[in-house]
């Protein structure tokens, strides 16, 4: 996206986000019955009677699904303004090392496209691989005139990183550091590079905060999990979201999350069963106790979906304090909950709608917070959403003086 459009989209996903918040706010993993339905009835029904299996075909892409409207010109609108071009492929200074041996293949599938996207006008003095891990971005990066630093509270992590770099003879360096502590304990020099690969919340905000006030001349960071941060509400970064009436709570922010990639069958079956079983649990304590609320449960380790729904609800049950009756119809409640999953899956397909654009609204965020400070910033994906869908890229350079 060229950065001229960033205010101008950046208005537009506000207002589209403001104007249809009734529909993307509630949750329908918590509440039986939604507030819109009863404005859009036909809407409700035709979600509520397709399947599982037809919710799962178009979860990643639900502006695809042709529904009653108000879905079909929501989807349109939804896929007009969260559209972001890909970023260049930039020539490699170092050919590209692979690190599959020490890095899980899709993880360093995304390392290696996030580093070919990497492309500023003045060359990189050192690199600083923002909340680090064991090093691997700061490896595929570094070369013999083009040190990296990587920064990483986990004493643990910062060990086994070292070994990796010793190992690789890489001019790498590793530090134990909690970014999020005051500024003097990061110390980067105007001439470093900051990098970060789906640092999360707090984490990337800090990265952006930390860049402007040393000083450095260069960015580039794709942002993950937005709902990591201390404080309930979202606190803007530029003075265009600081304007907006939108106010993000917390669980707000998980919306832009819920896309996901399509693990092995396994992991779906485990997901799917678990899901149901929480919500057949629900549907039980409510009758229970009579009142028309959902209660919080957590998600039990996968070995307790190995035993029978008596087992995994009676754990359940002890952890969140419910007695239980005699004589429950266990196969009944289990049965009920793949159907309520059913509803969940394809109710959830209007809030899908708006997770791109509330991503997008996000990062823009960042992005408008950085030209207000006198960068200048792309934006575009680094890689397809098979590979993550966490795939923006935000790069910026401070501005050449006059």
């Amino acid at each position: 996206m060229h950065a001229t459009a960033f205010a101008s989209r950046f208005h537009a996903l506000d207002a589209f986000l403001t104007e249809h918040q009734h529909l993307w706010r509630p949750r329908p993993f918590v509440a039986l019955q939604l507030p819109w339905e009863a404005d859009h009835p036909a809407l409700a029904a035709w979600l509520r009677a397709r399947s599982l299996a037809d919710a799962e075909a178009v979860h990643n892409a639900p502006h695809t699904l042709d529904g009653p409207e108000p879905f079909a010109t929501l989807a349109r609108r939804s896929d007009e303004l969260s559209q972001v071009g890909e970023c260049l492929d930039v020539p490699q200074d170092y050919p590209p090392r692979r690190q599959d041996v020490d890095v899980p293949g899709r993880k360093w599938q995304q390392i290696d496209a996030f580093g070919r996207k990497l492309a500023f006008t003045r060359p990189v003095q050192r690199w600083v691989d923002w909340c680090a891990g064991k090093g691997h971005l700061a490896r595929q990066l570094a070369g013999p005139e083009r040190p990296a630093l990587c920064l990483e509270w986990d004493a643990a992590l910062v060990q086994v990183g070292e070994q990796l770099s010793r190992r690789a003879g890489l001019p790498v360096q590793h530090r134990q550091v909690d970014v999020l502590q005051p500024l003097a304990a990061v110390a980067l020099d105007a001439q470093d590079t900051p990098v970060a690969l789906h640092a999360c919340g707090d984490l990337h905000t800090r990265l952006l905060q930390v860049t402007v006030a040393c000083g450095c001349q260069q960015l580039a960071l794709a942002p993950c999990c937005y709902d990591r941060i201390v404080e309930p509400v979202y606190r803007p970064l530029s003075h265009a979201a600081a304007t907006t009436a939108l106010r993000l709570e917390r669980e707000d922010l998980r919306l832009a999350l819920c896309e996901t990639v399509t693990g092995g069958q396994r992991v779906r079956r485990d997901r799917d069963l678990s899901m149901a079983r929480r919500l057949g649990f629900d549907l039980l304590q409510r009758e229970l106790s009579g009142r028309d609320a959902y209660l919080n449960t957590p998600s039990l380790p996968s070995h307790w979906l190995r035993q029978p729904f008596a087992a995994f609800g009676a754990e359940l049950a002890r952890r969140k304090g419910v007695t239980l009756p005699a004589g429950i119809d266990w196969p009944h409640w289990e049965h009920r909950g793949f159907q309520r999953l059913a509803e969940v899956r394809n109710l959830e397909l209007v809030r899908g709608l708006f997770r791109r654009p509330l991503e997008l609204w996000l990062v823009l965020d960042q992005a408008l917070f950085l030209q207000e400070r006198g960068y200048q910033v792309q934006l575009g994906t680094f890689c397809p959403p098979s590979l993550t869908p966490r795939n923006l890229l935000l790069t910026a350079e401070k501005r050449a003086p006059y």
